[in-house]
């Protein structure tokens, strides 16, 4: 197998990937698919560091209208994140992955709290760190949540793990004949205003020259392909 193209990476998994077909939740079926390309991954020796969502139990920003306000609303998601980091953690570590969990929010009784050095040495020393709590602040989202902690960690690149197959000019579900892009620019992400990541978190990349690599991970064996470079979903990369 070739090498892989990077050293240190950071994947953001959206909530909703996890969730079952038929509803909220978490369908462990689907997360232990996921582990095994990402033990595949870690044994490839890149160190991995992966951001959650938790959209698949609870969305904040959309609860508002049901009523907690937005700050509340948010802290609740992000503990929903935690729930699935756990899961994640629980997943690895059956096949035989050593893992860390640190969160933005401290929860010393189920995981560590966040500290960017401890972070970076548990990488060093080969272990899977899934990051939890989003920033730990309201109004952020994980989307900025992982590119705030890839650019602390120093990770090569960001993927963005989705369940379509990059970035196109409109939604591929709706429009069958939606064009996909294979790379842009972090300008014309903002300026299209196209669904990669949100504008805050596109803006930290462009800021730090921090590549995203947008692509579908319901498709087998597309981190390993990622990680080895391969044309694969869409690049956003350069002004």
């Amino acid at each position: 197998m070739p090498d892989p193209a990077y050293k240190r990476v950071l994947l953001k998994l959206s909530g909703q990937a996890l969730e079952p077909s038929c509803g909220v939740g978490i369908d462990f079926r689907t997360i232990d698919l996921f582990c095994d390309e990402i033990a595949e991954a870690h044994a490839l020796g890149v160190e991995l560091g992966l951001v959650v969502g938790g959209g698949n139990i609870y969305r904040g920003a959309e609860g508002v209208a049901q009523g907690p306000d937005r700050p509340t609303g948010d802290y609740m998601g992000m503990l929903a994140t935690v729930i699935n980091a756990l899961a994640l953690q629980a997943m690895l570590e059956n096949k035989g992955v050593t893992t860390r969990v640190m969160t933005a929010i401290e929860m010393r009784g189920v995981a560590e709290p966040y500290i960017r050095r401890r972070a970076l040495r548990h990488l060093e020393k080969g272990r899977v760190v899934i990051f939890g709590a989003g920033t730990g602040n309201p109004f952020f989202t994980t989307d900025t949540a992982a590119a705030l902690r890839a650019n602390e960690v120093g990770a090569e690149i960001l993927f963005k793990a989705t369940k379509v197959d990059g970035v196109y000019d409109a939604d591929p579900v709706k429009n069958p004949s939606a064009t996909l892009y294979r790379e842009l620019s972090y300008t014309e992400a903002l300026s299209r205003k196209l669904r990669v990541m949100d504008a805050t978190a596109i803006s930290l990349c462009r800021e730090n020259k921090l590549p995203i690599l947008v692509f579908n991970l319901t498709k087998p064996g597309s981190i390993l392909k990622a990680l080895q470079g391969e044309p694969i979903g869409t690049l956003v990369k350069g002004d």
